[in-house]
C-alpha cells in the first residue's frame, strides 16, 4: 500500500477538519482540539514539511526496547521530509488526542543558517519507535516553546517574525538533543543490553565466513540487526561508550588483526583477506591509522 502523501500544511489543516492555517509555511497545532483522522487506523504517511510533535495519551503500538517508560508524561517524534512513518492505533481505544504539532515547511527556513543545519540533528532519522520520552519540566519546556512560536507568527508579521521564529526552533532543537542525552544516561540498562547484543553480533560476525563473503559489516546492516535506527544507535554507543558505532566496527577489526598477527603465520595479505579487505593495502592502511604501527611491525613487537 502506498504511503498516504500530504504536500502541504494547507492540505495537513483540510484533512484534519482545521481551520486555514496563519502562515502558509508554519504552524502550531493544539492536538486536543483535532475531531477526527480522515485516514485509515493503521498507515503509512508522508510529509513534505517537517513535523515535530509532542504527545499524551497516545493509543498507539510503540516500542522502546522492552523496558517501562518512567518519563511517560509526554513522547515526542520528529520526523523529516520525504521520511515513511508507520502508526498503528490500538483497537478498541478511545480516540483521544493531547499535545502539540509543530509544522515546519523547508521553505520556511530558505536562506538561513538553520536550512543547513537541520540535517545535523541525529532525531530526525530515528524511527518511531525510539521517540523521546519526556519528564513533566521537560515537557512544560517544550510546551512553552512551541507556543511562543506560535504567538509570535499570529502576531503581526513583520522584517523580525522569521529571524524570531527560527530561533525559537533552534531552542526547542538544542532542547529535544539535551533530553535525548539525558534518555540515554538514564536508560543505561538498555543501552548496556544494546552494548552487549553489539558484541556478541560483532564477535560472531568477525569469527565467522560471512565477513570473507561480505567484507566489513555496515552501521546499517548492525542496526538493522538490533533493530534500532543508525543515528539511535551510534548516539547511545556514544554516551555510554565514547565510541561510535563505525568505531566500535574498526576496534573489533583491529582486535582481530592483532590476534591473527600475534598468534598465526597467516601472512598480512591473508589476514587483510579474512577480514573482509579486497586490497590488503586498504587493511595496512587502516590498522597504521588505528595502531600508529604497520601490521608487520606490530608482528615484529612480538619477537
Amino acid at each position: 500500500m502506498q504511503p498516504y502523501r500530504i504536500k502541504s500544511i494547507n492540505e495537513y489543516h483540510q484533512l484534519m477538519g482545521l481551520p486555514k492555517p496563519e502562515h502558509p509555511l508554519i504552524s502550531v497545532i493544539n492536538l486536543a482540539i483535532l475531531q477526527h483522522m480522515p485516514v485509515e487506523v493503521s498507515a503509512s504517511m508522508v510529509f513534505d514539511f517537517y513535523s515535530i510533535s509532542m504527545k499524551r495519551d497516545f493509543h498507539a503500538k510503540m516500542k522502546y526496547g522492552q523496558q517501562k517508560y518512567d518519563f511517560d508524561e509526554g513522547i515526542m517524534f520528529f520526523i523529516s521530509p520525504g521520511q515513511v512513518f508507520g502508526i498503528e492505533v490500538e483497537k478498541g481505544s478511545t480516540v483521544k488526542r493531547s499535545g502539540w504539532l509543530l509544522l515546519i515547511h523547508p521553505d520556511f527556513l530558505w536562506n538561513s543558517a538553520l536550512a543547513k543545519t537541520m540535517k545535523q540533528y541525529d532525531f530526525f532519522d530515528y524511527s518511531v519507535n525510539e521517540a523521546l520520552f519526556l519528564s513533566e519540566k521537560e515537557e512544560t519546556t517544550i510546551i512553552g516553546m512551541m507556543e511562543n512560536i506560535q504567538h509570535e507568527y499570529e502576531s503581526r508579521i513583520d522584517k523580525f517574525s522569521q529571524d524570531i521564529i527560527i530561533a525559537q526552533i533552534e531552542l526547542l532543537l538544542k532542547h529535544a538533543q539535551r533530553f535525548y542525552n539525558r534518555q540515554f544516561i538514564t536508560r543505561q540498562i538498555v543501552h548496556h543490553q544494546m552494548l552487549e547484543r553489539l558484541e556478541d553480533l560483532l564477535t560472531a560476525y568477525f569469527n565467522g565466513r560471512e565477513i570473507i563473503q561480505k567484507g566489513l559489516p555496515t552501521v546499517a546492516h548492525i542496526a538493522q540487526s538490533l533493530n534500532v535506527s543508525p543515528g539511535y544507535l551510534s548516539g547511545s554507543l556514544k554516551v555510554l561508550t565514547g565510541l561510535n558505532t563505525q568505531q566500535h566496527i574498526h576496534q573489533k577489526l583491529i582486535d582481530k588483526a592483532k590476534e591473527k598477527l600475534s598468534t598465526t603465520n597467516l601472512s598480512v595479505s591473508e589476514i587483510a583477506y579474512e577480514l573482509g579487505f579486497e586490497h590488503p593495502q586498504s587493511f595496512s592502511k587502516l590498522f597504521k591509522t588505528k595502531t600508529n604501527f604497520s601490521p608487520l611491525e606490530f608482528r615484529q613487537s612480538f619477537n
